[in-house]
């Protein structure tokens, strides 16, 4: 059975989080990355940046609704327009990234990397082994394993 250590890139690129939105588009178009995974300075998983979560910056943003009830009001959606607004507005990595990633193992066999893949509709995942990044497996991986394996 072929897991993410066959087939991931090993040492991957990374970003840390208080890098530039700039210097994180810069890389992800040079390497033709659609993610990088964003470390500390222990080397540890804080999250993920994704040509998504940067296109993100161009979007709408939506205003949370306010219903006035019985003399008092409620309000539905503020913390995903807070979120939102720090996406769009986002100078640094850490305001952009995406948070508590889906990552995969060493371990993780083949058919569960896609599976995660389809389920959380990320391109790539990073490979953790104690926290740290190891590898990253991608689409074009998994892809490229069944061409060569004839699955």
């Amino acid at each position: 059975m072929l897991t993410a250590r066959d087939i991931m890139t090993p040492n991957p690129v990374t970003i840390a989080p208080e890098a530039g939105i700039v210097d994180a588009v810069k890389i992800l178009l040079e390497k033709r990355f659609n993610g990088l995974p964003v470390v500390d300075a222990e080397g540890l998983l804080v999250g993920v940046i994704c040509q998504s979560d940067l296109v993100a910056q161009q979007k709408k943003l939506e205003f949370p609704s306010v219903f006035s009830l019985l003399d008092g009001f409620a309000v539905f959606g503020a913390r995903k327009a807070e979120l939102d607004f720090e996406k769009i507005y986002a100078l640094t990595v850490a305001q952009a990234m995406s948070r508590d990633p889906v990552t995969a193992t060493p371990d993780t066999s083949l058919e569960d990397l896609a599976t995660l893949m389809v389920k959380s509709k990320y391109y790539s995942l990073p490979v953790v082994m104690n926290g740290k990044v190891v590898g990253i497996v991608g689409k074009e991986d998994i892809l490229r394993t069944l061409v060569h394996h004839g699955v």
